[in-house]
């Protein structure tokens, strides 16, 4: 048994592997990283396990945030940082929260305003050079303070010596609310999911400067969390749900003609409500940057990847933890490892990956290089949190 299993010995009621519950409230944001839960829901996987899947559009992470700890939703398409955001208590109201499985690698990616294109700036190097000569304050925008593609955004500016806390303005927006934003001239850039990068260059408000599998290649992104007390309650319910996204995402990444089935699904006003060719480029990995580039991305969102996609490694989470702290999130380290292993619950991700014949991984950890060539593969946390040249306290001399 796993360390993990171990930490979460199941209640008696729990023998029956029957669905505690029927119905399971489930809140998404509108994100092309939704797909896999809408598909669960509308193409009957969640039926196959004993449970139906009910989806409630949201209209921030700060309202899945405030529903998961309240019990307003019993599970959530959420931000791999927010989940550990609230569980360190550095990101809302503490709780004590699980992850349940990853829904997806890559697909996320950092937006230039043409404004900045205009003053000169294409790349990091030149919007580097722009933000020292210090003309005016530049205003860039993320997510959720602890989410992912705040990580993103603050590991992509130090790495051209721009400390986000310092040099630049960052506030917080809404995924969907980025592309309107932009338009307005509130922001000078930001870091968001897809549709809303390709969406800003497609309406010619925008262009790419990077892709997060540019910074991370196959990163964790979005998880299925919810609350500790929920996963232990329902553990039958938390499996059978974990078993109906991974048939989803197994369908997704099957064909194109799945891809664009739910790229086609997912555009509806119900779910992200944009145009289904926004969508689907990207989910099939065909990128342009609005500068002139194009190309095939290899790196694209996944979304199963014969499971690699969906375990929940406790390095991955171990890695938002060193950013948090990195950005003084976190005023002292916390024991990195033992936190991963309470809140990643891979006993209930293997039961229901074991239940499809899914394969699983021969360790919970992995390695992985990002963009300025630091290996992560979480055996020391700590000397890696601290081993930035830009971090909350210091700028790159």
């Amino acid at each position: 048994m796993s360390e993990a299993c171990k930490n979460h010995q199941e209640p008696s009621h729990a023998a029956s592997n029957a669905p505690e519950m029927k119905e399971v409230r489930v809140g998404f944001m509108p994100l092309t990283d939704c797909a896999s839960l809408v598909m669960a829901a509308l193409n009957g996987f969640d039926k196959k396990h004993g449970i139906k899947i009910i989806l409630s559009k949201e209209p921030s992470w700060a309202s899945v945030r405030d529903k998961l700890v309240s019990g307003g939703l019993d599970a959530a398409h959420a931000l791999y940082g927010l989940i550990y955001g609230v569980q360190l208590g550095i990101g809302g109201p503490k709780k004590d929260m699980a992850v349940l499985m990853s829904i997806n690698q890559n697909g996320q990616g950092i937006t230039l305003s043409h404004q900045l294109r205009t003053a000169g700036v294409t790349d990091g190097a030149s919007l580097a050079q722009l933000v020292a000569n210090k003309a005016r304050v530049y205003t860039f925008a993320q997510t959720f303070p602890t989410g992912t593609h705040a990580m993103w955004l603050y590991y992509w500016l130090a790495s051209y010596g721009i400390n986000p806390l310092r040099d630049v303005r960052i506030i917080t927006v809404p995924p969907a609310q980025m592309v309107a934003n932009m338009r307005m001239g509130n922001i000078d850039g930001c870091c968001v999911g897809e549709p809303w990068n390709n969406r800003a260059i497609l309406d010619h408000i925008g262009f790419s400067v990077a892709t997060s599998q540019e910074i991370w290649p196959d990163h964790p992104e979005k998880v299925v969390g919810t609350t500790a007390a929920w996963a232990d309650r329902y553990p039958n319910t938390a499996r059978a749900l974990v078993a109906a996204v991974l048939e989803a995402s197994r369908w997704i990444d099957a064909s194109l003609a799945n891809k664009q089935k739910a790229a086609e699904t997912i555009a509806q006003a119900a779910y992200v409500n944009t145009d289904t060719e926004v969508i689907v480029a990207r989910m099939l990995g065909r990128y342009q940057d609005g500068l002139g580039k194009s190309w095939d991305d290899r790196k694209h969102m996944k979304f199963f990847a014969d499971g690699a996609v969906n375990f929940p490694y406790l390095s991955d989470a171990m890695w938002f933890m060193t950013q948090h702290k990195r950005w003084g999130l976190l005023e002292d380290d916390p024991d990195y490892l033992a936190v991963a292993k309470s809140v990643n619950r891979i006993d209930i991700y293997r039961q229901a990956a074991e239940q499809l014949g899914i394969g699983l991984p021969t360790s919970a950890m992995r390695s992985s290089r990002l963009l300025d060539g630091v290996l992560w593969d979480g055996s020391d946390p700590q000397g890696y949190a601290a081993s930035f040249a830009v971090q909350a306290n210091n700028t790159l001399v």
